[in-house]
């Protein structure tokens, strides 16, 4: 007897296609779902070519200073908390709070966030911080501390900064 694996169902014409089945990309709930285009849409990026500049830019000389982005131009003189490990990174400051683990990062503004949990193992060495949203959902990180007196050292100077720059509403 032949057995087929996975669902027979195919989706029905004109419906979304959901789920990573389809999209590997396709994380419910943090991004989109690809569309696809209608086939009477025309390409405008092919259709019409892009203007030829009039004038070179001008270059900057090497030893002129580039310009600093907005973000880094203006740092405010406040608490920062950085915790870090070979793997994980936690950073929170006046722009708001950073994770990082291995290649992936997120960031989140003030507004973004609805609470920040500190969480000490009872045996071990892993401390674990997590960012709540208010759409209720959680973004947890855990950070290897050399020694287990680091983790008041840690809770004080994060406390520190969640005073001065976090709101609650």
């Amino acid at each position: 007897m032949e057995q087929r694996i996975g669902s027979s169902s195919k989706p029905l014409e004109g419906e979304p296609v959901k789920g990573a089945g389809f999209d590997p990309a396709f994380i419910p709930g943090l991004t989109a779902p690809a569309q696809a285009e209608p086939e009477d849409a025309k390409p405008t990026a092919e259709a019409e070519p892009a203007p030829e500049p009039a004038e070179e830019p001008e270059a900057k000389a090497p030893d002129e200073p580039a310009e600093p982005e907005e973000e880094e131009a203006a740092p405010e003189d406040g608490p920062v908390f950085e915790a870090a490990d070979r793997r994980a990174k936690f950073v929170a400051d006046h722009r708001g709070v950073r994770l990082s683990l291995d290649e992936e990062n997120c960031e989140f503004r003030w507004d973004e966030i609805a609470a920040v949990e500190t969480e000490s193992p009872r045996f071990g060495k892993r401390f674990t911080i997590t960012v709540h949203t208010p759409d209720r959902r959680w973004f947890p990180i855990e950070i290897e501390a050399a020694a287990r007196a680091r983790f008041k050292e840690w809770e004080s100077e994060l406390d520190a900064v969640l005073d001065a720059y976090f709101e609650e509403a």
